[in-house]
């Protein structure tokens, strides 16, 4: 089983680029949220998948959680709430890459409790993006984070961060390095490596995407590896999902080499993280190829 603890929310997305000018685009809502996103492309990679998190009760709510389970990601975790969803507006440039507005004062997922312990079959916990940076949630997903890496679980953490969203960019750097200890994988994009003053060492792996110059991983095991694939080329729709659909990709790409866990993935030599990233690479490739976070199944990565 993967975990993955974080925000769903709901992606409002233009059908077509803005006229200078002209009538506001026509929004159109798409399930969303980083680690919401994550679990779903776990789920439609076929691997055991659950999702910890708190959804609003509302109309949005149903359809997120109807969303996993049509992923088949298990929901034993998922606490509802009477409070609204959150609302990403998302801005998509010439280019396909997306910029957000939050609306998320007062909503569900905010309210995010620690849960009771997860299933003993849990290998791994992945967490990132809003849910990290919005209290009193945060800090609550910031105690199961350091709880699961203190019972030996595998930690991928990704940062994904939304600056419009964080009132205090030196408070929340200086969090960031307290996470850092209890990190088996970190997956940054080269934007957020920047904005959080440079790539860490702390963790055993991070991983770095590069946009339409691929992906990069360096680790410490072993002596460290280092390596990088390219990107797959494509017709880019939109970025929305990319990273998430990473994220989910490496988790599954390292429980099929028995490297879930931080001693297996420090002992995976060149060959396998080649494999592991370009795996990712590929799912990458076919979110962007079609509008919203729309990652693939397993059959079309085969």
């Amino acid at each position: 089983m993967i975990v993955v603890a974080g925000e769903a929310l709901i992606d409002l997305v233009p059908l077509a680029p803005p006229e200078p000018g002209g009538p506001l685009p026509v929004l159109a809502p798409r399930l969303g949220g980083g680690p919401y996103n994550t679990a779903i492309a776990l789920g439609r990679l076929g691997g055991p998948a659950a999702f910890c998190s708190r959804i609003s009760a509302d109309g949005f709510g149903d359809a997120l959680v109807a969303g996993l389970a049509a992923a088949g990601v298990d929901t034993a975790y998922v606490a509802r709430g009477p409070e609204p969803t959150t609302l990403a507006v998302a801005a998509v440039g010439p280019d396909g890459s997306a910029g957000y507005s939050f609306y998320a004062g007062g909503t569900a997922d905010r309210l995010f409790e620690l849960p009771p312990p997860l299933p003993a079959g849990t290998r791994a916990v992945a967490f990132g993006t809003c849910s990290l940076v919005l209290e009193p949630g945060a800090s609550a997903y910031e105690a199961l984070l350091r709880r699961e890496a203190r019972a030996g679980r595998f930690v991928l953490l990704d940062p994904n961060v939304r600056p419009a969203l964080i009132p205090d960019a030196g408070a929340y750097r200086e969090r960031f390095r307290s996470w850092l200890p209890y990190v088996s994988l970190l997956k940054l994009s080269e934007e957020d490596a920047e904005w959080l003053g440079g790539v860490p060492e702390g963790p055993g792996a991070v991983v770095l995407t590069r946009g339409a110059a691929g992906l990069e991983v360096r680790t410490r095991g072993g002596g460290g590896v280092r390596v990088l694939v390219p990107a797959v080329p494509v017709a880019v729709a939109d970025t929305i999902g990319a990273g998430d659909t990473v994220n989910a990709a490496l988790l599954h790409g390292l429980a099929a080499r028995n490297a879930l866990s931080p001693a297996g993935a420090a002992a995976l030599g060149p060959d396998g993280w080649r494999e592991v990233l370009a795996l990712a690479a590929r799912a990458a490739a076919l979110t962007c190829s079609r509008p919203g976070a729309e990652p693939p199944y397993a059959a079309e990565l085969a």
